[in-house]
């Protein structure tokens, strides 16, 4: 069994960053290169997010849960607005994890 923040790291935070990208993206007119620098990633993983070779393995059961719901279209309403600084992403990032470490939603996921 893997630390709860590996998990994350390797497979939710990726997961969180695809849905954000995609809907900036094909929604909202951002680049690739635009999304990258407000969810602090590269243009490259943008690239493989748009193409589902990152960040995919959990889309369905975490677009399920209505805390991500809501946090995410939060990221994506300040990012579009443009009023939204990486550390604030992260750091509603960073939140939502802890939400579903608590409510054990990371246990489930993993097993």
């Amino acid at each position: 069994m893997k630390y709860p923040c590996e998990f994350v790291a390797k497979y939710v935070l990726p997961t969180f960053r695809s849905m954000i990208a995609k809907e900036l993206i094909e929604k909202h007119g951002f680049t690739q290169l635009a999304a990258a620098e407000k969810l602090g990633t590269t243009q490259a993983a943008i690239s493989y997010y748009l193409s589902s070779k990152r960040g995919e393995k959990y889309v369905k059961q975490l677009e399920e849960i209505p805390m991500v719901q809501v946090t995410s279209q939060e990221i994506i309403d300040k990012l579009k607005e443009g009023s939204a600084s990486e550390t604030e992403v992260r750091d509603k990032l960073c939140a939502l994890c802890l939400f579903l470490r608590n409510r054990k939603f990371l246990d489930n996921l993993q097993s």
